[in-house]
């Protein structure tokens, strides 16, 4: 996703009422990394991204107990 200038990877995250923690709290180190190695991979395959500046957002997504859904976006989530 673009974002004026920023090459934007969006990694979404959903977790029903019966989870323990929050969709945009699941994105842990060992997630981060296989993002980044993705986001490596994409900019290896698209040239004209390579000199845009990233950025790496969790969009999360939770069902509470009477089915509503709430939407939690963490915008630069975390750096490399």
């Amino acid at each position: 996703m673009l974002d004026e200038d920023c090459l934007v990877f969006v990694e979404v995250r959903y977790r029903d009422h019966s989870s323990f923690a929050d969709a945009a709290l699941t994105v842990d180190a060992t997630k981060q990394r296989k993002l980044l190695q993705a986001a490596s991979m994409f900019l290896a395959a698209n040239d004209q991204y390579v000199h845009c500046v990233c950025r790496f957002d969790v969009v999360g997504v939770d069902r509470d107990a009477g089915g509503r859904l709430h939407v939690h976006w963490l915008r630069d989530a975390f750096r490399p």
